[in-house]
């Protein structure tokens, strides 16, 4: 399924659902960024998605940095609650999601990056690097909230 995702866009269409979603600031001991690009958008990503069913957000962040990316992280610390409701993703099924996002900050603990359904790439990045990538401003901001590190956590 693709997707498009609008970002403080006056065109953007309406919201017709939430989900909530959770994602994670990996970052291995050179300081590198752990990114996918995402098959549905073709767009650069940090690893994360939707919360299931009998499942903690952590052990969400958990199941998808190793379903995306091949992976094992320990959850250290919360970021952040990204929910703006001028970031929507609209679905080729007619679905538009308000982004709910609950970013994490994970530690790589064992495992070797390889893509999936969900990731054509998986690659380590050093910061100084993200501007060669296509990563949406809503994922920039993630990005640039955990690298601050500030005590207290990010939330719309």
């Amino acid at each position: 399924m693709s997707r498009t995702d609008y970002f403080r866009d006056p065109t953007a269409p309406p919201a017709n659902s939430i989900k909530v979603a959770v994602s994670a600031l990996v970052q291995d001991d050179k300081g590198r960024i752990l990114l996918i690009r995402r098959t549905d958008n073709g767009k650069y990503s940090i690893p994360g998605g939707g919360l299931e069913a009998g499942e903690t957000v952590t052990q969400a962040v958990v199941r998808e940095v190793h379903e995306e990316t091949g992976i094992d992280v320990k959850v250290t610390e919360l970021i952040g609650v990204f929910s703006d409701p001028d970031h929507v993703i609209a679905y080729n099924d007619g679905e538009v999601r308000q982004e709910f996002s609950v970013c994490f900050r994970a530690q790589p603990i064992s495992g070797k990056p390889r893509p999936s359904e969900e990731s054509a790439e998986v690659e380590w990045v050093s910061p100084e690097k993200l501007h060669e990538r296509d990563i949406h401003p809503s994922i920039l901001l993630r990005i640039q909230t955990g690298l601050e590190g500030t005590a207290v956590p990010y939330f719309t």
